[in-house]
C-alpha cells in the first residue's frame, strides 16, 4: 500500500507540474508528448492523474487523524 501511496503522489506532482507549465508559459507538455490532447496516450495519462487525484482523497483520513 506504500508502493501506491507514493505512486499516486509521484503522480499528482507530475500533473500539478503539468498545470503550472500550461499556467505560466500555455505550453500542455502531455499533449506535446504525445501529439494532442485528443490522443489516446494523452487521454491515458489524464486518466491517470484524474484516478491519482481520486485515490488521493482517502489521505485526507490519514493526516487530519489525531495521533
Amino acid at each position: 500500500m506504500k508502493v501506491l501511496n507514493v505512486v499516486s503522489l509521484l503522480v499528482l506532482i507530475l500533473g500539478g507540474l503539468n498545470w503550472l507549465v500550461i499556467g505560466l508559459f500555455e505550453y500542455d507538455v502531455v499533449s506535446e508528448v504525445f501529439d494532442g490532447s485528443d490522443s489516446v496516450g494523452a487521454k491515458i495519462v489524464y486518466i491517470i492523474v484524474g484516478l491519482a487525484a481520486l485515490y488521493s482523497l482517502s489521505f485526507f483520513s490519514k493526516v487530519s487523524s489525531d495521533d
